[in-house]
């Protein structure tokens, strides 16, 4: 009985006061797409550069050779270690935690020809799983390297997309001939374009990749310039880095403990910064959101406080004659509570459709674009709004209501 009275009251008051209700549900409204644009456009920027991160490996710790910093069996510190091709399957076979283990030896200007076009680029020989490792994936009608390439020396080359399209501008480049260093290649794939935020020595897109074996017989050189180790879990990694200097320290000739004989860049390490600084980001992001609609809840506040301030006297004479609090103060909550629903229903209406037609605008050509991603909704950003929008509801409500209840009726007379 009471809910149906207080349910009357309300919808008799908000008769009374149209223009104020729609004004008030306009300014929830104008919040809900504030919080909404910003938390979604912080979710795509978090996706875009978790992606972009992802693209140069997972789990990988690039390693360069180095000097020593430690004497060993009489051998003084400031000796140069030298990794070769060899090194590979002799840590693959000694480290089974490894998923993977690849060597690179680079060639950083080298003349790629292919009819009258000439450009320098940069050749990496390197072992058939550093595609899947370095998320080298080919275009369709193309492939990476294969186990025989390596094996038998095949004079194959796989282009960064970029590369490609200086060479050859917009013709195919998988089957046609491209002389590497005056040496007749055969171009068996192109990688897909990817946007790489981490890398070294240069983007993938503009490099050539070869077998190593290849390498070896075209320049005559082993000599890793770096090799790259991936582990299965991100945790598994510190174990990894101290278990590979236990094994290349008596070959080698180094002492393990050593941790300046190579320079390591661990991407577990520094995609855990990464995560950190876009959570941080995110909640920067919310908290402006979560302001700009709490200034549209203090408006609805101040509209109810007004209201039970022009209605004093009624609210008085209703006391009087025997209504009882809940009828006084249960409109104004749901007075507030409607308002809230309503204009945050319509907010996320409006912000749903602002980002499906964000997310049709096109990125290709636009590098900046590319970058920062497109906004994105997702079940957190929508329970996170939906959350603040009750605890924004009851309170506008429930401070002007309490006031309302605590009317003396005897006081009311003053009012006109």
């Amino acid at each position: 009985m009471n809910a149906r009275v207080i349910f009357r009251l309300f919808l008799q008051s908000a008769r009374l006061a149209g223009k104020r209700a729609v004004l008030t549900i306009a300014a929830i409204a104008w919040g809900t797409v504030a919080i909404v644009l910003l938390l979604a456009f912080g979710e795509g920027l978090r996706l875009q550069l978790d992606k972009n991160r992802r693209s140069m490996g997972e789990n990988i710790a690039v390693i360069w050779p180095g000097e020593t910093t430690k004497p060993w069996k009489g051998i003084p510190p400031g000796r140069s270690i030298r990794v070769t091709a060899d090194d590979v399957p002799y840590i693959a076979e000694r480290m089974p935690e490894l998923s993977a283990v690849i060597g690179e030896v680079t060639s950083w200007r080298t003349n790629l020809t292919y009819g009258k076009k000439t450009v320098n680029g940069r050749v990496i020989g390197t072992n058939v799983v550093y595609g899947e490792v370095r998320k080298h994936y080919p275009k369709e009608g193309g492939r990476f390297l294969v186990p025989t390439d390596e094996t038998e020396r095949r004079r194959v080359v796989f282009l960064g997309d970029e590369l490609a399209a200086d060479v050859f501008g917009k013709e195919d480049p998988v089957g046609k001939t491209l002389l590497v260093n005056n040496n007749a290649f055969t171009v068996v794939g192109v990688m897909q374009k990817k946007i790489q935020m981490g890398m070294y020595g240069g983007p993938d897109a503009g490099h050539a990749v070869i077998p190593i074996t290849t390498f070896k017989a075209l320049f005559g050189r082993d000599r890793l310039n770096v090799f790259v180790i991936q582990v299965a879990k991100p945790e598994e990694m510190p174990a990894a880095l101290k278990h590979l200097g236990e094994v290349l320290g008596p070959k080698l000739g180094f002492d393990p403990t050593d941790e300046r004989v190579f320079g390591t860049w661990d991407t577990v390490k520094s995609s855990k910064t990464m995560g950190n600084m876009l959570i941080g980001i995110q909640i920067f992001l919310g908290i402006i959101g979560a302001l700009t609609l709490l200034i549209g809840g203090v408006g609805v506040a101040n509209i109810m406080y007004a209201v039970v301030k022009e209605r004093t006297r009624e609210i008085g004479v209703k006391m009087a004659l025997g209504a009882r609090a809940s009828w006084i103060s249960g409109p104004f909550v749901l007075e507030g509570l409607v308002y809230t629903l309503v204009g945050g229903m319509a907010g996320l209406a409006l912000s749903i459709l602002i980002v499906t037609a964000l997310g049709f605008v096109p990125t290709a050509g636009n590098k900046a674009l590319e970058f920062m991603g497109k906004p994105t909704l997702s079940l957190p950003i929508g329970i996170a709004t939906a959350g603040i929008l009750g605890a924004v509801g009851l309170l506008a409500g429930y401070f002007p209501a309490r006031r309302a209840a605590a009317i003396d009726p005897a006081t009311t007379l003053r009012y006109e």
